[in-house]
């Protein structure tokens, strides 16, 4: 009873710390905002709601990263396959546009778990060519030019109209989680995710099929990418270059923050659904207080960083 008691603790003690952060985010803002605007929009329901609809796209990628960072590899590939999805999707347009937005990204992640899987390439390596060919393939797709196409009516509904007062995304978001979290918890798959990442050798030697699980996580990811490609181009109207890379490093640290490990074999979605939340209030708290880009990946990778630090440190006391 007590053992496990203590695994609990161990693995909820991120989701308390993540979840304590955001209050003093939402503190702090709320208290920044007032004093030099003489107003809280931080505190405000409609406010509140265009964040996380903002934030729904970020949470979608956050979803597939963490099934990679769960067996211990990593996605550099994902801001080029969520553009190439997106820039896909509004050029065949009609019926046809999201199928093919996400064939885009079950495409690339079908590459990435072959070349991680069963050409043993590792994945920070071979998913960042993937990601700098899927540049090429769309630079030369469009001549270097933002794309002159639109996103069609359906993705626009999915990603920027609400329904009884709630942003479309956010159903969108919701569905992908229960998705994921029914996945992870009650599903053959999710058992032997966390027994990949806790140890590949081992999970093989117990009969788990890994190579094909590895495909598996880097296919949802990829999936995963693409979906929010397609929604942020409904939200946008439009595709348009390097639309994706502002949501590498925050979908990383989203999953880290959420107290995923990632050494892999350990973490809930729970966290990840928190950590994307943080990450969605910090930057709307920074874009209040004029911080530039620079300014915010620096915060993302000093995030990153020090929660490596954290778990290096953890696995080091239990070893």
């Amino acid at each position: 009873m007590s053992s496990a008691s203590l695994s609990l603790s161990r693995d909820d003690r991120p989701i308390l710390i993540a979840a304590l952060f955001i209050l003093v985010i939402l503190v702090a803002g709320t208290v920044y905002t007032f004093a030099r605007f003489g107003s809280a929009p931080l505190l405000s329901p409609t406010y509140l709601l265009q964040q996380l609809q903002i934030g729904a796209f970020l949470g979608i990628v956050s979803a597939g990263m963490m099934m990679v960072i769960l067996i211990a590899q990593i996605d550099l590939s994902v801001p080029w396959t969520l553009a190439a999805a997106a820039m896909m999707a509004t050029s065949v347009g009609g019926p046809l546009a999201i199928p093919v937005g996400l064939g885009v990204g079950l495409l690339v992640g079908l590459i990435n778990g072959i070349g991680v899987a069963y050409l043993r390439v590792p994945s920070m390596i071979f998913t960042l060519g993937v990601n700098a060919v899927m540049r090429g393939l769309m630079v030369a797709h469009t001549g270097g030019y933002a794309p002159q196409t639109a996103a069609t009516d359906l993705m626009r509904m999915l990603a920027g109209d609400r329904t009884l007062g709630i942003p479309n995304a956010l159903f969108v978001w919701a569905a992908v989680s229960v998705l994921v979290a029914i996945m992870l918890q009650r599903t053959a798959l999710g058992r032997y995710v966390y027994a990949i990442g806790n140890k590949e050798a081992a999970a093989y030697l117990a009969g788990v099929d890994t190579r094909r699980i590895t495909v598996v996580c880097f296919v949802l990811c990829g999936v995963a990418a693409a979906l929010a490609g397609v929604l942020l181009a409904g939200y946008s109207t439009k595709a348009y270059q390097g639309m994706g890379d502002a949501y590498l490093l925050p979908s990383i640290a989203a999953v880290v923050i959420g107290g995923t490990n990632i050494l892999g074999g350990r973490g809930r979605y729970l966290g990840t659904l928190i950590g994307v939340v943080l990450i969605v209030l910090l930057n709307s708290v920074l874009s209040i207080m004029d911080m530039p880009e620079a300014g915010r990946q620096v915060i993302y990778g000093l995030v990153i960083i020090f929660m490596l630090l954290v778990y290096g440190r953890g696995e080091r006391v239990t070893s």
